[in-house]
């Protein structure tokens, strides 16, 4: 047995290289790119989140003659998410706003990605103990729900 797991992990090594990154949640869809990056905002107002910024490559590169796939970051959060962030770690608020991540992908189709709020507040958690813990929770089943409403 004792040979036998890690004749297991050379074997699926090659798998785990192209899982997903540690941390991220990964959403595949069937729209374009464009109807994602509107669903994605929708959804996020409709979960009681705010579109707090937005930003992407892909027009600036356009208007440079440059034609890259659609790449889109939304960083969504809400003022009562901050203040109770703010109540148990002042340095956790530094990864607000968390952010969504539209791709266009090569058939046409997009992708909706993000960090989970879990892993990205994980490191403050020293500072800001079970109650950011909660929050991070929260906000996980929060970003799900975008995730899953952006997607229909």
């Amino acid at each position: 047995m004792k040979t036998l797991i890690p004749l297991l992990c050379l074997i699926t090594l090659p798998v785990w290289a192209q899982n997903t990154p540690e941390g991220w949640a990964v959403h595949p869809t069937d729209k374009s790119y464009g109807e994602l990056v509107d669903a994605t905002k929708a959804a996020i107002k409709e979960n009681g989140l705010i579109v707090v910024t937005q930003a992407g490559p892909t027009k600036a590169a356009a208007a440079r003659g440059i034609t890259i796939p659609g790449n889109r970051v939304i960083g969504a959060f809400n003022n009562d998410y901050a203040v109770r962030v703010l109540e148990t770690s002042t340095n956790a608020m530094i990864e607000a706003p968390i952010r969504f991540y539209v791709t266009e992908n090569k058939d046409g189709t997009a992708t909706l990605s993000y960090k989970t709020p879990s892993f990205v507040f994980a490191p403050y958690t020293s500072e800001g103990g079970q109650e950011l813990l909660d929050i991070a929770a929260e906000l996980d089943t929060k970003f799900q729900s975008v995730a899953e409403d952006a997607g229909k």
